[in-house]
């Protein structure tokens, strides 16, 4: 049985290839100090840069958004819990 993934940060992302390795990094650590079983989704909404490539090498979960806006972020991943994290 596959672990309970127990927190979901969602990321919105358009064209954010110079800060989303970062973003990722950041949120990696918080899951860990936090002791908790968490994954991290970038929900892309059309990137034209190397956004998808960067989350995937970082093994983040990409979900592409076909409706443009970050309100439309959370319909990536059907969560109870969404936090926001800021750069």
């Amino acid at each position: 049985m596959a672990p309970v993934i127990q927190l979901t940060i969602v990321m919105p992302c358009l064209n954010e290839a110079e800060t989303l390795a970062g973003c990722i990094e950041k949120a990696r650590v918080g899951i860990e100090r936090g002791g908790m079983r968490g994954e991290i989704l970038v929900a892309d909404n059309g990137s034209r840069d190397n956004s998808v490539l960067i989350a995937e090498k970082l093994e983040a979960r990409v979900v592409h958004v076909k409706q443009k806006g970050y309100g439309n972020a959370p319909a990536g991943r059907n969560s109870s819990r969404i936090w926001k994290m800021d750069r």
